[in-house]
């Protein structure tokens, strides 16, 4: 089996190791660490803001440009967690309980190179499990057909779905919604219309994942810190300590594999991933330890435990990601569409005829993981300064980027109407706690499922007309009733383990009103969809949405009836705005204005004009700038964008003005 593989992995070497990969690569670190720096954005927002730009390229640039930006993230996101105690993302919430305290007691440098040291290790048991992990799992995908793909698509969405929060029902409608979202605009087998119309063009062809992942994810989060208007970390001092760090890390080298090795396992299953991955290697440390007195006051095992298991977690998640087609996490959905753009298949057919071009992924994975270790460290004190910056000023940079990304998607000024209301909607979901990674999933898987369901059919209802026999044979293979018996058994332990799981650190359950009213929108929703698929002509077009709308509903009906006889302290109540973001010195729709502002001039005047007066108005009133400065950044905003454009060869939203005047590019 070595020997079979070892010519594909010396091919991928070869491919990955040109020049114009590597540099490829380098800019999916640089950006990476970019993003990354920035609390709660993540790898799902960083791929969808590259997604647009993935058209024409060549497949293992294209590759190495994504795996370089999910591979950094996970080490750049330790900033944000050390030097201010925010978690950078989901998946390092632990490593602020001794990251922060060790910071404030003068050893941020300790604590980052301790942290970096971890993550590369992680990174690469991560490609090295992940390597053989593929060797050994090729002959078994030799055996999968329609049924087991089918089965493993619905075991990873139960997965995702009951391990996405503390109420479990919750997950299962935002995944249920994510399906049904999915499935607007013309049905994969009969071309019927479900959730549009011809009237309006723009949904017959559903939704883009470019747009629905910046809308769900960055369009959340840069609100939410543009709201509290502070620096990303105060000071910008780090102490000393580098190479105490890497000392901590070889003294607890075994507490870094072990956490390693959680962290693979747990990026295996789907949708885990970051919302617990840190948190079971940080009980780990802690249940082993024979000293833990000084756990959550800035002992160093808490952030070698969390930061190993944090990276090797992205080589797990490439496992069904890669040999099923099934994402492991948010982010590794948003790399599903990724592949798409680049005509690559992920599953059994990429790693039976591509295991060329699946290595490049490995080798890719493994070299990002060194780069990014490697500038982490090298720009550390660059970077630290960086987070002294008001978000405020980063902001409108933000807002304009994501755009211009969501532009390119279909090349229509709709695509920033459909951003900000899946902007709205992202925001309600992290507001009252539902998962946003297992709608996500949903919406991915929600095609590819819906074919599977129907080619499924098709040839099961032509064997059982030849004989019961040959049907159910085919049906019920061993494979298909093994991986049934592990859906049951993987919902059964995720409601119990459900408790322990929650995004969300702090999130407080208050008050009835307002999550009660979010969840009966999304039941009005549901009904209206389940009526709509009703009156579908086609049997074949209608049965998918209509069953996964009724399941969902069912799940929606009993989460209503939870809220009717519980009280508000109830974790279905969750509410972020009775917390932290409601104190914030800023509204949540005032500040949100402001970007659906800068859609409603596009349409009016363009995307550059729209920009100009976006950018002057925000840097005159929030940044509280002066003209001077104000003029400044609006050109060097303009500069870097239309430098973009002009590198890319892409063009700009128009708008109304641009019916009634001819104007030059890149005012058209």
């Amino acid at each position: 089996m070595f020997a079979q593989a070892l010519p594909e992995l010396g091919e991928a070497f070869a491919l990955i190791f040109q020049p114009a990969q590597i540099m490829y690569l380098l800019g999916g670190v640089l950006l990476g660490l970019s993003i990354g720096v920035l609390p709660g954005l993540g790898g799902i927002a960083g791929l969808a803001l590259v997604l647009p730009f993935m058209y024409g390229m060549d497949p293992v640039a294209g590759l190495a440009l994504m795996v370089g930006l999910i591979a950094v993230i996970p080490t750049s996101d330790t900033f944000s967690s050390v030097l201010l105690g925010i978690p950078g993302s989901s998946a390092s919430q632990a490593t602020v309980l001794d990251g922060f305290p060790l910071a404030k007691q003068g050893h941020a440098a300790r604590a980052l190179s301790a942290a970096f040291t971890s993550s590369l290790f992680g990174g690469l048991f991560g490609a090295f499990i992940l390597t053989f992990i593929i060797l050994a799992a090729r002959p078994l995908i030799l055996a999968f057909g329609l049924p087991e793909m089918l089965m493993i698509t619905v075991l990873g969405l139960s997965v995702v779905a009951i391990l996405a929060g503390r109420v479990p029902l919750k997950g299962v409608v935002a995944a249920g919604l994510g399906v049904m979202v999915g499935t607007v605009g013309s049905a994969p087998a009969g071309g019927s219309l479900r959730m549009s119309s011809y009237e309006l063009p723009y949904l017959v062809d559903g939704l883009q994942l470019v747009i629905v992942g910046l809308g769900i994810y960055a369009i959340p989060e840069i609100t939410s810190l543009l709201r509290r208007d502070r620096p990303i970390a105060e000071g910008g001092s780090l102490g000393d300590g580098w190479s105490q760090g890497v000392s901590d890390w070889w003294r607890n080298k075994w507490l870094s594999l072990r956490c390693a090795v959680i962290g693979v396992v747990v990026g295996i299953i789907p949708g885990l991933g970051g919302s617990v991955v840190d948190w079971l290697a940080y009980g780990s440390a802690v249940q082993t330890a024979k000293d833990r007195s000084m756990f959550g006051k800035g002992d160093i095992r808490g952030v070698i435990a969390p930061e190993s298991s944090n990276n090797a977690k992205e080589g797990g998640g490439l496992v069904p990601t890669l040999i099923f087609g099934i994402p492991g996490s948010g982010s590794m959905a948003i790399f599903l569409g990724g592949l798409a753009l680049l005509n690559m298949t992920p599953g059994p057919q990429m790693v039976r005829n591509n295991l060329d071009i699946t290595y490049t992924i490995v080798w890719s994975l493994a070299l990002a993981n060194i780069f990014g270790a490697g500038l982490c460290i090298l720009l550390s004190n660059q970077i630290a300064r960086l987070t002294t910056i008001r978000f405020t000023i980063l902001a409108p940079f933000l807002f304009m980027l994501i755009g211009f990304a969501a532009f390119q998607s279909r090349q229509s000024a709709l695509d920033l109407a459909a951003l900000v209301a899946i902007g709205i909607f992202g925001i309600l979901l992290r507001r009252f706690d539902y998962s946003r990674p297992a709608f996500l999933i949903g919406f991915v898987l929600s095609t590819q499922t819906e074919i599977f369901v129907n080619q499924a059919v098709q040839i099961a209802g032509a064997r059982f007309r030849r004989s019961a026999e040959a049907g159910w044979d085919y049906i019920l293979s061993p494979i298909t009733i093994g991986l049934l018996i592990l859906t049951v058994i993987s919902v059964v332990v995720g409601i119990r383990a459900s408790k322990n799981i929650r995004e969300n650190m702090d999130a407080p359950a208050v008050s009835k009103t307002a999550p009660a009213i979010f969840l009966g929108a999304i039941t009005l929703y549901l009904v209206v969809s389940i009526f709509d698929a009703w009156g579908v002509g086609r049997l074949q077009d209608k049965i998918f949405p209509l069953t996964v709308g009724l399941v969902t509903l069912l799940g929606a009906v009993v989460l209503l009836i939870r809220m009717a006889v519980k009280p508000a302290t109830d974790d279905v109540f969750i509410d972020l705005e009775k917390g932290e973001d409601g104190e914030a010195p800023h509204g949540l729709w005032t500040t949100l204005a402001w970007f659906a502002s800068l859609v409603v001039m596009t349409f009016v005047f363009g995307y550059i004009i729209a920009l100009v007066l976006f950018l002057v108005a925000f840097f005159r009133s929030r940044g509280r700038f002066g003209w001077k400065t104000t003029i400044l950044s609006t050109a060097i905003g303009l500069a870097f964008i239309m430098g973009l454009a002009a590198i890319l060869g892409r063009d700009f939203p128009p708008g109304y003005l641009q019916t009634l005047i001819d104007l030059p590019w890149p005012f058209t």
